[in-house]
């Protein structure tokens, strides 16, 4: 699985419609901004040579850490054998952090518009896109991205309260797939700028795929076929239309005619 949330989504609708006025006790932050009182140089924490230091402190002569044992690899769900395993060599310090795809507006996906579906569009409204993983080992993955250009940190508040909102109501349907046991959220965004997160669906009643190295066993299990991820994510998208509203993508069926069922209540 790699992190490359950057599926060009389809059109919205422009009439779709808005999740409830979300009761917020006070301001949510909308990331950096002009004259932030909160200093942006605080000396009292660690610094990024500091805490290299001190982890490169810890390995031996070759820049290997020893494998925490008593951890996740002692843990029943670990996916690999422990014979034989050992960490890769701690690499230098860069200098700076790498550069994503899409940093600036312009040069994002979201620049050049967005193209037809192509069969992986799950549900969109007039903000947001929620699309299908069209090659996964897991019953259904799902990516979820603001149309326009925002990353986490600077999400504004409306997109910020929406955003919460999306994630209970596609957790909820994640779980309604009949081959999920349990819905996982991830976000990462060391790939692309662009706000992606990651809905994965863990197989039902396999215990050995529980917890953090589902993504593990991701990558080694076999590619669910197209047409079964389409009928898993009509099961999330049949949901979304009832409880926010906004519209359904095909997912391999003939787009239904204008006003049949492809919008949600108003």
């Amino acid at each position: 699985m790699s992190d490359d949330g950057d599926a060009v989504p389809s059109a919205p609708g422009a009439d779709d419609p808005v999740l409830d006025e979300p009761v917020l006790d006070g301001p949510v932050p909308n990331g950096p901004v002009p004259n932030d009182p909160v200093p942006n140089d605080p000396g009292h924490a660690e610094s990024p040579e500091d805490y290299h230091a001190r982890i490169l402190a810890a390995a031996d002569a070759e820049g290997r850490l020893p494998v925490a044992v008593e951890e996740m690899p002692g843990w029943d769900i670990y996916p690999y054998e422990i014979d034989g395993l050992r960490l890769k060599p701690l690499q230098p310090l860069v200098d700076a952090e790498p550069a994503r795809r899409g940093e600036e507006a312009r040069d994002c996906w979201c620049a050049s518009g967005f193209g037809p579906d192509d069969g992986t569009t799950v549900w969109s409204n007039a903000r947001w896109r929620l699309a299908l993983a069209d090659s996964t080992g897991l019953p259904v993955q799902l990516i979820l991205s603001p149309l326009e250009h925002h990353d986490l940190p600077s999400l504004p508040s409306d997109l910020a309260a929406e955003m919460g909102q999306l994630v209970v109501s596609i957790s909820d349907a994640v779980e309604h797939v009949p081959s999920v046991g349990r819905v996982h959220v991830a976000k990462y965004g060391d790939g692309s700028a662009h706000l992606h997160l990651f809905f994965f669906g863990r197989p039902a009643r396999i215990p050995q795929f529980r917890g953090s190295p589902l993504l593990d066993w991701e990558e080694n299990l076999p590619r669910v076929p197209l047409p079964v991820l389409q009928a898993n994510a009509r099961v999330v998208a049949e949901r979304l239309l009832v409880h926010v509203g906004g519209q359904t993508g095909p997912l391999g069926r003939e787009p239904a005619p204008d006003g049949a069922g492809a919008a949600g209540p108003s």
